[in-house]
């Protein structure tokens, strides 16, 4: 953790070209998923069964190479923009107060690019990623957070990726840092409820275990 105070995301370099998403033919489409699936796989890898310290931190980084190259592969899709703007926040987090802030500048610019072609691409992916951003950086005048714009990010994504287990996730801390305990205890019970993802275990099964932290917590501060 950075002495910015950014914390690990689960969870967001290089700008793309902002051009409006267009159709995919099928094999074209076929061939993003795969790459993204990758990518992704290797971010769950590295991001929970490696130990933290500079080797995961190396790792990382040689991950955004290959982050960046999707949105350069797949110039105007959401779903490229958004795995390299979480892999650029996840960099951010490990990395040293010199450059924390200008990767989370980056990811944050990639996020909105994604937010902008489609808010609802992969459950809210963008959505609920710009505000986690939001809430985590630090204010004026050392960084961009807003935690108003996190709020209204957040409950866009509960309410159109209502199972996504990241959106309720991150609404659910959002609002114990806020100390609304009431209501992050509720929207953290919701998250259990989802079904988990077969095709995701790794991710889901960590992802389900900090909620449950994380109700302890909310408990335990609003007793």
């Amino acid at each position: 953790m950075s002495s910015l105070t950014f914390k690990t995301i689960a969870a967001i370099g290089l700008f793309a070209c902002a051009l409006a998403s267009q159709p995919a033919r099928a094999d074209d489409a076929s061939a993003m998923q795969a790459d993204i699936a990758t990518v992704r796989g290797q971010w769950e890898t590295l991001k929970f069964t490696m130990r933290e310290g500079d080797r995961q931190t190396a790792l990382m980084n040689e991950l955004g190479k290959q982050a960046d190259d999707l949105v350069r592969k797949y110039p105007g899709h959401a779903e490229a923009l958004i795995w390299d703007g979480i892999i650029t926040s996840e960099r951010a987090s490990m990395a040293s107060a010199f450059s924390a802030l200008g990767l989370a500048k980056q990811a944050r610019d990639l996020l909105q690019q994604a937010y902008d072609i489609d808010p609802a691409a992969l459950d809210a992916g963008a959505t609920t990623s710009l505000a986690v951003l939001y809430y985590r950086v630090p204010g004026f005048p050392i960084g961009f957070g807003d935690n108003k714009k996190a709020r209204h990010l957040l409950e866009q994504a509960v309410q159109i990726a209502p199972d996504s287990l990241d959106a309720e996730y991150f609404y659910g801390d959002f609002l114990y840092g806020e100390h609304e305990y009431g209501h992050a205890l509720q929207v953290l019970e919701k998250a259990l409820t989802i079904p988990a993802n077969a095709d995701r275990p790794l991710w889901d099964n960590n992802r389900r275990l900090v909620i449950k932290q994380l109700i302890g917590k909310v408990k335990a501060a609003g007793a």
